[in-house]
């Protein structure tokens, strides 16, 4: 499937008092650094299935930050659904070992025979790494938890399937490029890839000519059974 473009409902510039910063004022304007990351974000290359909104981003874990929050949709149904945090702290944190860190959560439910797998927590780890990888994206100091919680349905509810969802936290420093800016707009895309994969679609053909930012295959990437059929390109 082409990549498509991303939507993102708002219309703030990075200016102060837009939802972009978490504690910027006028004698702490945004850097420019923080503001060009942010702007890479709002003009990624998305898979249509996508649909992609800012959110209020956290307050104290950095100086500056930006979320977005994102579903994979089928019709009326959620496959997927996360939030992505850019964090920028222009004086660098020794645990990030840099100036900027991706902090994301990733949520899904899984079908029975998914969730039976026992490598599953390696695996949907790898669709992170992988899907960063298949982008030919440079990140270190990765580290996070993959959950996985089962439900079972009992008296009015015992005709309900029994379900189990599964949750990725993750966090990893984006290299920094050109300008001490990490390439924030194919972290995304990766990210999205991620909520594609753990959503059970296949992956999306690449655009002819696309770049970084364009959709990948995910080559790389450990996959296990689809969850639904191939959807339309």
């Amino acid at each position: 499937m082409a990549a498509a473009q991303g939507h993102f409902s708002d219309h703030s510039d990075g200016k102060r008092g837009t939802d972009e910063t978490a504690d910027s004022t006028e004698t702490n304007p945004v850097p420019p650094a923080f503001r060009r990351a942010v702007e890479a974000l709002r003009s990624a290359r998305l898979r249509s299935e996508i649909e992609i909104d800012p959110t209020r981003p956290p307050q104290r874990l950095a100086p500056y930050a930006y979320a977005v929050e994102a579903a994979v949709v089928d019709g009326e149904e959620d496959l997927a659904d996360g939030r992505l945090v850019l964090l920028h702290d222009p004086d660098g944190h020794e645990a990030w070992k840099g100036t900027f860190r991706l902090v994301t959560l990733v949520r899904a439910e899984l079908e029975p025979e998914m969730a039976a797998d026992p490598l599953l927590p390696e695996v949907c780890w790898s669709w992170l790494t992988g899907a960063m990888e298949a982008r030919g994206l440079a990140y270190g100091e990765a580290s996070g938890t993959v959950t996985m919680a089962g439900s079972h349905y009992f008296g009015g509810l015992a005709d309900r399937r029994p379900a189990t969802q599964i949750e990725i936290r993750a966090s990893w420093t984006p290299h920094e490029g050109l300008g001490g800016v990490p390439d924030t707009g194919a972290h995304l895309a990766a990210w999205c890839d991620l909520l594609c994969q753990i959503a059970g679609l296949p992956p999306a053909a690449p655009e002819p000519g696309a770049g970084p930012t364009g959709t990948v295959t995910g080559a790389g990437i450990v996959s296990l059974p689809q969850r639904r059929g191939p959807q339309q390109a």
